[in-house]
């Protein structure tokens, strides 16, 4: 098993009175998805925007390819190479699909816009993913499916190969049978090109068809890391409702404790 690129110790998070994450452990391995799953009120947000830059961490260690890093602001996360793709996608529906994957960091020569080069690069990378639903990337996204759109939002994350991990959130939400195969394809892909990738989702179906370990949050406190392959989604479930399933969880009593 290869290193994790990202890495989290005893991560604690208070707001105020209220502690919302207590001692979390988390790691993201290249090449593998890892499912960041827990019911309402879990802490997967919370967790996710402390690694963002969004949320101050109160304690705790994130590590970085090993070496210890504070993550102020989102820009600071994605200048080491993570990635979010969040359920409202930040798209413009307004502009087409190359204006989007630019957006904000358009390629420019002195005075000029290199619109030709931005095409191209868009196209070779949704070509690189595999992605056969975009007849063009001069479309506009109002014109596009929803998982056309998500496809489109993935792909915008990852455009440039600084990016390492890429954090996806609910990305199957609300959509159909054959889209949400899209996209699970696509998960799937970025994860055998290298990157590592965290699906937070709360459809099990989905979790248990590409994830490779399953993290389960219960009411703030990790209750467990497992494989995919050691796990049932049965199992899954009970970690998320109780904190715990047979041997696996927290114990007993910390479970008790948190509920």
């Amino acid at each position: 098993m290869s290193e994790p690129i990202l890495k989290i110790t005893g991560l604690n998070k208070s707001f105020g009175a209220i502690q919302v994450l207590h001692n979390v452990d988390f790691a993201v391995y290249p090449g593998e998805v890892t499912a960041l799953v827990g019911d309402n009120g879990a802490g997967k947000s919370t967790l996710v925007k402390c690694i963002a830059g969004i949320n101050s961490i109160d304690s705790g260690e994130l590590l970085w390819e090993g070496r210890p890093v504070r993550i102020q602001s989102p820009n600071a996360a994605s200048a080491l190479g993570i990635q979010f793709v969040y359920q409202d996608l930040a798209l413009s529906d307004n502009l087409d699909i190359t204006a989007n994957m630019f957006l904000g960091r358009e390629l420019t020569w002195g005075p000029f816009t290199l619109e030709g080069r931005m095409e191209r690069m868009a196209r070779e990378k949704l070509t690189e993913l595999s992605v056969r639903t975009v007849s063009s990337v001069r479309q506009v996204v109002n014109s596009l499916s929803g998982g056309q759109r998500q496809t489109v939002a993935i792909a915008k994350a990852v455009l440039f190969d600084t990016s390492k991990v890429v954090f996806l959130d609910e990305p199957t939400a609300a959509l159909g049978v054959a889209q949400t195969r899209q996209v699970l394809d696509l998960v799937r892909r970025l994860a055998d090109n290298g990157l590592g990738v965290v699906l937070i989702s709360h459809n099990m179906n989905d979790v248990m068809e590409v994830a490779d370990r399953i993290d389960a949050l219960y009411l703030g406190r990790l209750a467990a890391e497992v494989r995919k392959t050691d796990t049932t989604h049965a199992q899954v479930v009970e970690l998320i409702t109780s904190g715990r399933s047979g041997d696996i969880g927290l114990s007993a009593a910390t479970a008790a404790q948190s509920a």
